[in-house]
């Protein structure tokens, strides 16, 4: 039995490329209306355009997510355009990895920036709470909505070199665990997902070596996809799911980070 999110409206973040745009597409071949938020313009339309080449509906916005008022304004053009909110996908995310001080002969040659935490904690853990203060209002009215927010492996274990993006991963499993409390009365639930070693854009800028450490460190042997990421979403964006809440699930291979 397929999942089907027939008459449902839904926003994915980061939705331009890699793991979003395939939750993207694949929400939209389960029956959903997609509106697609991203700062990547070129790339978020052309997700649009193939969701609705398909016969589906979708609309790009250009979004970013660590700005509230845009947030703000863009949840509410998706309510006033569709009628409705019903899955928030949090999947938006950047890296700027770094160690927290770097050492050569006892002496402190490098460290990580204040505006290289600050970026990440800006659109990894702002932009998640910014997105989900937006839309809940619209879940709410409905008594009904599924908050899915994107975690990692790194949040659960830590890792090397990640100071900033650890503690973002980290902070969106803690809100994830407050809102289930918060919302589920609302007929809303919170999840959040940790994806492991994951091939995209983003891990494909990695060195060669340490992209076959990463895989060699996955019981599995190889690299997850988008779609082993998005398939997840799916079902907990689905009706089928309405007794999960406040979970937080891996999607790794078995791997265990930092190891």
């Amino acid at each position: 039995m397929g999942i089907e999110l027939k008459d449902r409206v839904a926003i994915i973040t980061g939705g331009a490329n890699g793991i979003g745009r395939e939750t993207a597409l694949m929400f939209a071949r389960a029956g959903a209306a997609v509106a697609v938020w991203d700062l990547v313009e070129e790339a978020g339309q052309e997700v649009a355009q193939a969701i609705t080449a398909e016969g589906g509906h979708a609309a790009f916005y250009r979004v970013n997510v660590a700005n509230q008022a845009e947030v703000v304004a863009a949840a509410e053009a998706v309510h006033t355009r569709f009628g409705r909110i019903d899955i928030l996908i949090n999947n938006a995310g950047i890296t700027r990895d770094g160690q927290l001080v770097k050492v050569q002969d006892q002496q402190v040659v490098n460290k990580m920036s204040e505006g290289e935490f600050d970026a990440v904690v800006a659109v990894n853990l702002k932009g998640v709470f910014n997105c989900t203060q937006a839309v809940v209002p619209y879940m709410i009215q409905q008594k009904y909505g599924r908050v899915v927010s994107a975690s990692s492996v790194v949040g659960l274990y830590g890792n090397f070199g990640q100071t900033n993006y650890v503690a973002t991963k980290a902070g969106v499993i803690g809100m994830t665990r407050v809102w289930a409390r918060e919302l589920g009365k609302r007929g809303i639930t919170a999840n959040a997902v940790a994806p492991g070693f994951i091939s995209t854009e983003m891990t494909a800028a990695m060195p060669e070596s340490a992209q076959q450490y990463m895989i060699a460190h996955t019981p599995v042997g190889r690299a997850g996809t988008p779609a082993d990421v998005a398939y997840l979403y799916l079902f907990l964006a689905a009706e089928a799911a309405s007794f999960i809440n406040g979970a937080v699930f891996s999607v790794d291979g078995g791997m265990v980070a930092g190891t």
